[in-house]
């Protein structure tokens, strides 16, 4: 079944939106959409430093991701600058860092567009592998998380006085952060994984009455992403990765129409009384 190389790219890509469902929903909850982003483009220079020492790829980039998540938190406990302030810093240093170093490799043939914008259509049996043993380990560690972390996303003072360590919950998750954008690198690329993270859980945000319904709301959403997403390139010839975020914002825009369609008639409604 894994010989077809479609076939591969619709499993891998299914696989990867069913972890990082349960992790958007995170993201959204806790406005961490700019750390994502900060993270995600640190792998940029994770890559070059990969190449540079010729290690694997998503250790190196799960390194740079994991350390820049380090460096947030060392400056935000002993530096005067705000949050928004520190992560633009992270974000657009190590991507530039990342392009400069890319550019003086000249002895290394490197795909920049690959790395940016992914290619879920060359994932092979072991990036599969990779993706689903990585996401059930991100998952499991998750739900041990999820009490400490939902309760410190809700109010981080009671958390703390019941004990449970909101500090160290953040800090893990960061690194499950780190762990799924060193793994989604090589489906949706860098620029893109962050969407993948966000779209499906502010779509499933809609239809969501629990915390674990809108978890598992995302991961379908982005399923039904990576599926549209993927036959839409195979039609029309687009890019795969562009083409999934594509089927993930229409997700987006559908869950909106039921409240458009109540609004006139409420406005209606109010009318006659």
């Amino acid at each position: 079944m894994l010989d077809d190389f479609f076939t591969r790219a619709l499993v891998a890509g299914i696989g990867l939106a069913l972890v990082v469902g349960p992790l958007g929903c995170f993201v959204v909850w806790r406005r961490m959409a700019y750390f994502g982003d900060t993270m995600a483009h640190s792998a940029l220079l994770g890559v070059a430093l990969s190449f540079l020492f010729e290690i694997n790829l998503t250790a190196g980039v799960f390194v740079v991701a994991a350390l820049a998540s380090v460096a947030l938190l060392f400056l935000q406990r002993h530096g005067t600058l705000s949050t928004d302030a520190l992560l633009g810093i992270l974000s657009h240093s190590t991507l530039a860092l990342g392009l400069v170093m890319v550019a003086f490799m000249s002895w290394i043939r490197i795909d920049l567009m690959a790395f940016l914008f992914g290619d879920i259509l060359t994932v092979s049996r072991l990036d599969i592998a990779m993706i689903y043993g990585g996401g059930a380990l991100v998952l499991l560690v998750l739900a041990w998380l999820w009490r400490p972390l939902l309760a410190a996303t809700v109010n981080q003072e009671i958390a703390e006085a019941e004990g449970m360590r909101p500090e160290r919950a953040r800090f893990i998750f960061m690194l499950l952060m780190a762990a799924m954008i060193a793994i989604a690198m090589k489906i949706v690329g860098i620029m893109l994984i962050t969407s993948l993270l966000i779209i499906p859980a502010a779509a499933a945000r809609r239809f969501a009455s629990t915390p674990e319904t809108m978890a598992v709301a995302a991961s379908l959403a982005g399923a039904i992403a990576v599926i549209g997403g993927l036959n839409a390139s195979l039609q029309f010839d687009t890019p795969s990765g562009p083409s999934i975020v594509v089927a993930a914002l229409i997700l987006f825009l559908l869950s909106l129409a039921p409240i458009s369609l109540r609004k006139p008639a409420a406005l209606k409604s109010g009318g006659k009384t």
